[in-house]
């Protein structure tokens, strides 16, 4: 998965309701060893709560805390079982073993909640990912990137999603954008899709995954598609095809964010 802070932000849930949580005010507040941020387990919580609550569809975009920097040695007790063996030159030891055990607790809390949603009698699907690698590696952003800004994720629906016509997608997978999670989440949900919904599903299925030139500044940047291989491919290796395609959809985003927002209007939203 391609990522750019400023084209998306973080976790999925479900649909229909927008749906903000407050940990803030939350009984379930939990924290790991010394670090200063709520845990995943803790987040993860305050999401089933919510979920269990409200009777009609929800979403929910949850940004966790837990793994962010920055990643000092005392936080964990258990870090040094996490040492690397070797990193790259000005690359700090303690640092990603620090990361590294944050993420052990995560794999542990995402189990977890994954359990805990396949018991809830109503279709949930969750997309996980993150916005890119952490800080702590002594790389050329210019050189490496796109590798830097590469992440797991996944899309998972729950057991009675799954009884009730949701599957694993198995197609146009390896690499993708955020922009394409909401398109993904309707094909693997075989949800019924609006006008818009549809222009995505092609964009997600015909064109390579866009971002940010990942190795320049965020705000001067210009755009990158990569393809299913990780390879940065050129505007003028894409077809006319998916020229024309890339063109209507700069078009929708213009009408919708700067533009008289026809789409809203004929109803291409619902």
């Amino acid at each position: 998965m391609i990522w750019s802070l400023n084209i998306f932000y973080p976790v999925w849930v479900y649909f229909f309701t927008l749906c903000c949580i407050s940990i803030v005010n939350s009984p379930d507040k939990k924290k790991i060893g010394k670090s200063p941020y709520l845990s995943d387990e803790t987040s993860y919580a305050n999401a089933l709560t919510q979920l269990k609550a409200d009777k009609n569809g929800t979403f929910i975009n949850l940004v966790t805390m837990q793994n962010h920097m920055p990643y000092d040695t005392q936080y964990y007790k258990n870090y040094s079982k996490w040492l690397p063996t070797s990193v790259s030159e000005g690359t700090d030891k303690g640092t990603v073993a620090t990361y590294t055990t944050g993420l052990t607790y995560t794999d542990k809390a995402v189990k977890q909640f994954i359990k805990q949603i396949n018991k809830i009698q109503k279709p949930i699907t969750v997309v996980f990912y993150g916005d890119h690698l952490p800080g702590i590696y002594n790389n050329s952003m210019a050189k490496d990137g796109t590798k830097l800004h590469e992440t797991d994720y996944f899309i998972y629906s729950n057991t009675y999603a799954r009884e009730h016509g949701a599957r694993t997608l198995t197609s146009n997978t390896k690499v993708v954008s955020p922009n394409d999670f909401m398109a993904m989440v309707a094909e693997q949900t075989n949800s019924k899709v609006t006008p818009y919904l549809a222009l995505m599903t092609k964009v997600y299925e015909d064109l390579p995954a866009v971002s940010i030139n990942t190795g320049q500044n965020n705000s001067t940047a210009s755009l990158q598609f990569t393809n299913s291989k990780g390879q940065v491919v050129k505007y003028s290796q894409l077809t006319k095809k998916q020229k024309r395609l890339w063109q209507d959809y700069k078009l929708v985003q213009y009408d919708l964010t700067a533009g008289k927002q026809y789409l809203y209007q004929l109803h291409m939203m619902k």
